[in-house]
């Protein structure tokens, strides 16, 4: 189907590309601060609601991978520190090794090769019931989990021997509660700062997985987009995962304020 230069020069005048780019601009920012994105040029529906009508997929999945981190990191994390160069310890650090070495896109193909194709017990597509989140939440999760098993370990042993936690033994306090009540806490801190810095390469991650379970996200739509080449849906992503990822870190922020007592101490001295 051929395009007539009445109809170039009608989309021309539509998005405003006779003008300069600095009246563009002026243009695009008084859509973007009145939350209009655009138009798909596929689909031809408002960029915004498309990314909002994703959005909740993207995150169910990325809420589940934290699931899996953490019921995996934490518990694998502080035994790996409490029962230092015991057997506990060497799989920990086994698998951290392992799980930060394999790339999360060949480990979800395993897990499909496995649980999809040979067993047939779970499926490898789509959304729908909660069968279609279990592996690709698997995939991410255990790609985020060896790199945290690695960091609340070593955390946690620079915790143990410190000076106040040798304190607290002398005074008779059981180690369960000066693990759980002081040293866990304490080595959250890090933890914690790091999370809000990995918050890029989680949603990045869930690109790759989208595409590869064949997941209804956004990560999915943006790709599905790239290849179509529609712009406005790439540009509105950008944008939109930007101040999503800027909002996360602030609440990390806020969180690390409520987690190290020095940073209250210090903002109350100021006063």
């Amino acid at each position: 189907m051929s395009v007539t230069k009445e109809q170039i020069e009608a989309l021309r005048d539509e998005l405003k590309l006779h003008e300069p780019l600095y009246i563009q601009y002026w243009y695009w920012l008084k859509r973007f601060f009145a939350f209009d994105l655009g138009h798909s040029y596929i689909t031809k529906q408002p960029v915004l609601s498309e990314l909002l009508s994703r959005f909740p997929a993207t995150m169910m999945l990325t809420c589940a991978s934290l699931i899996v981190m953490i019921l995996i990191s934490i518990p694998l994390g502080t035994l790996s520190a409490l029962y230092k160069n015991k057997w506990v310890d060497h799989i920990s650090r086994l698998f951290a090794l392992v799980g930060s070495s394999i790339p999360s896109f060949w480990l979800g193909l395993l897990f499909i090769e496995l649980f999809a194709v040979r067993l047939g017990i779970l499926p490898s597509m789509g959304k729908g019931t909660v069968k279609h989140i279990i592996l690709p939440s698997l995939t991410l999760g255990i790609a985020m989990s060896a790199v945290y098993v690695r960091l609340l370990r070593s955390s946690l042993l620079e915790s143990l021997n410190e000076d106040y936690v040798k304190a607290a033994r002398a005074r008779g306090i059981s180690e369960r509660r000066i693990v759980l009540f002081h040293v866990f806490r304490r080595s959250l801190i890090p933890v914690v700062t790091n999370f809000g810095m990995s918050i890029g390469s989680l949603i990045s991650g869930t690109v790759v997985i989208e595409v590869l379970f064949s997941y209804p996200g956004i990560g999915k739509m943006v790709v599905d987009a790239m290849i179509r080449r529609d712009y406005p849906v790439i540009q509105g992503y950008v944008l939109f995962i930007t101040i999503f990822i800027v909002l996360i870190n602030i609440i990390v922020d806020i969180g690390y304020r409520y987690l190290n007592p020095e940073i209250r101490l210090k903002g109350v001295e100021r006063r």
